[in-house]
């Protein structure tokens, strides 16, 4: 086996952890509190234990899979041998430089540095390294062990052998890989955001309710999730995030955040996370 280890059990890195498991690989799921691992840790037993009851995964490859997957709160020792890193930490740029500078430090010198940012800019984080040629975007897709994307993304330093790494990697998670520039929102968080941000003007302007918006996409367009639930699953303090620094960089009147998503964050309606968003769960 060869290890990898997980910056973050949160939404996204939990499930990342999980997908790395299952496709073989030894995982070290890093937090910097033991009851944020041991939280991530939990929802992946709950995630392979539905995969069990839904007939996609056998009792003995979710053993397998878990036995595989290790909690900690020492970034040093997760670092220990790896091939692979892989960031999911909140989208702060200045959390992410930390975290990378720790990375370099602790990593062996050929490893892979990834980050799932779904809109900073790789040759900025990879900037906190003295390796920005083995800094790459992975960006994986909530919920990680579903969606079968994975955006690769290049920074202005990022290797072709580091590339080539990346997408072997992919392949191994069982995801069909896209390779982007590393422009604001790369790809899929361009598109995706917009639409979503769409969404909440038609719902602030009371074109259509939330679920009336949400069907029309997926009757409509094929979406498997509307806008405005993805909004909720992502958490709206995330998007909005993420739409803040969008349209700071790319200067469109597009990406600016609509009133109704920050009055939201405001009073802590941040979605499924906090049981209320666009919809109440």
């Amino acid at each position: 086996m060869t290890k990898i280890t997980v910056i973050g059990a949160g939404t996204m890195g939990h499930g990342i952890a999980q997908v790395a498991a299952q496709a073989g690989f030894e995982v070290a799921l890093f937090d910097i509190k033991d009851e944020f691992v041991q939280k991530g840790l939990s929802k992946v037993d709950e995630n392979l234990a539905k995969g069990v009851e839904k007939g996609k995964v056998t009792a003995a490859d979710r053993d397998a899979a878990f036995s595989r997957l290790h909690g900690t709160t020492d970034l040093k020792s997760a670092c220990a041998g790896i091939v692979l890193a892989i960031e999911a930490a909140p989208e702060k740029i200045q959390l992410k430089h930390d975290i990378f500078e720790q990375l370099d430090r602790f990593s062996p010198a050929d490893a892979v540095l990834a980050t799932n940012t779904s809109s900073l800019s790789i040759t900025e984080i990879a900037r906190a390294t003295k390796r920005p040629s083995h800094v790459c975007g992975m960006h994986f897709f909530n919920p990680p062990h579903i969606m079968k994307l994975l955006e690769i993304v290049r920074g202005a330093d990022t290797s072709d052998a580091t590339i080539a790494a990346a997408r072997g990697f992919g392949a191994k998670f069982g995801k069909e890989s896209i390779l982007v520039k590393d422009v604001p929102g790369f790809a899929s968080s361009r598109l995706g955001v917009c639409v979503g941000l769409e969404a909440m003007r038609m719902f602030e302007q009371g074109v259509a309710s939330a679920e009336d918006i949400d069907k029309a996409m997926k009757l409509g367009y094929g979406f498997p999730m509307g806008p405005l639930e993805l909004t909720d699953l992502v958490g709206l303090d995330v998007r909005l995030d993420i739409a803040t620094y969008l349209h700071r960089e790319l200067q469109s009147e597009v990406f600016r955040p609509p009133e109704v998503l920050k009055r939201l964050v405001a009073e802590g309606k941040v979605g499924k996370k906090a049981k209320q968003g666009f919809y109440k769960y």
